[in-house]
Parts: structure tokens; sequence; C-alpha cells
């Protein structure tokens, strides 16, 4: 699967693709790529797991069952838990950027890293 997220269009092997769009593809064939404006794509590849997909909003679950409790954890710990006493995007005076690792460790953006 190649998605393209970035861009207006991508073609592939002479078919053009629209932006947020995917298209299946063979992975061992070789495809010649070309976007005038540069496009951006993810390339997604997996062997299938033989196993029962149930999908309902954000979850992706095996059946209605899980996808039940995957709200029902969601509704009583928001996943682990919000640590900050309001549900908005930034916390703080002087709100700044960072990504907690599941080591504990915080990492913070070096300065400028992401002008704008």
């Amino acid at each position: 699967m190649l998605y393209c997220f970035e861009g207006d269009s991508l073609t592939i092997d002479g078919t053009n693709i629209v932006a947020s769009t995917g298209a299946v593809v063979d992975a061992a064939t070789a495809l010649e790529l070309s976007s005038s404006s540069g496009a951006e794509c993810l390339v997604l590849q997996g062997r299938p797991i033989a196993e029962p997909v149930a999908q309902y909003g954000p979850f992706v679950m095996n059946d209605r069952a899980e996808i039940e409790q995957a709200f029902e954890d969601y509704r009583l710990t928001g996943f682990g838990g919000w640590p900050w006493p309001q549900d908005g995007p930034v916390h703080g005076a002087d709100p700044q950027r960072f990504a907690r690792r599941p080591d504990g460790s915080v990492e913070h953006p070096q300065p400028d890293a992401h002008p704008g």
C-alpha cells in the first residue's frame, strides 16, 4: 500500500492519484513514481494475520466485545489517565512541547527545531 499524504498528486506507473489517497501495489514489482508537487508518501506493508477485525471509531480490535471493552477502558481511565487538570492541548502559562517515553524519560525538542 502506498499512501500519498502530502502534495497535490502522485503518478504511479502512469496512473495519477490525488493526495490523501492510497493505492494497492505489488511489493515485488518495480514502480516508477513521480510528482510535480513534491508528494510525500507512506509505504505500508505487512502480511495478513488471518484474524477477524472489528473497527469502530478510533478502535480496532478482533471482535465487538473487545471494542466495547476499549470504549469502557477509555471512559474509565483515558487509557492510563490524563495527568493535568484540564483537557486542553497545552498546559501552563509557558507551554512547551515534550514527549514522555515509556521508560519515564522526557524529551524536549531542540530550539528552532520546528520554526513557525
